[in-house]
């Protein structure tokens, strides 16, 4: 009797170490997680983002409602952000039009596209990854004041 609890013992604590040992996958957002953070860019294609003064990180909002809207690089952006099985798309994004310096323009091309396609979204701890075959964005969240 006792080599049999001791067993069942055994098995159970393998098998529970077993299950520890995998990593926890990224759940399946909702407007909710998004609603209410401002998002700030701060890696491009695994590469860190930076832009000469005074230009700052773009950023991204989303209001309840899933309104969107923020900072490019250069110019503001806004539009009706759709998200839908794990995908999120900014659709009918508008934005000013001022003329900005190259890295400036070049981050708000990148940024505008990717957000107005389909891109995989997903939170690990407090960073938004949105990624498609083009490009992977990764915003930090920050509460806002």
């Amino acid at each position: 009797m006792k080599k049999r609890l001791l067993t069942a013992l055994a098995i159970t604590t393998l098998l529970s170490a077993c299950a520890a040992d995998k990593p926890t996958p990224p759940k399946m957002i909702a407007e909710t997680d998004l609603a209410t953070h401002n998002w700030v860019l701060t890696k491009v294609d695994s590469s860190p983002v930076s832009l000469p003064e005074p230009f700052s990180a773009p950023t991204l909002q989303f209001d309840p409602d899933m309104a969107a809207n923020g900072h490019s690089g250069c110019n503001r952006y806004f539009g009706q952000a759709e998200l839908k099985a794990g995908k999120l798309r900014i659709e009918k994004m508008g934005m000013t039009m001022m003329a900005c310096p190259a890295p400036a323009m070049e981050m708000e091309q990148l940024m505008s596209s990717t957000l107005m396609d389909w891109s995989q979204a997903s939170i690990v701890g407090n960073e938004l990854v949105l990624s498609n075959p083009e490009h992977t964005l990764i915003f930090k969240r920050q509460d806002n004041q």
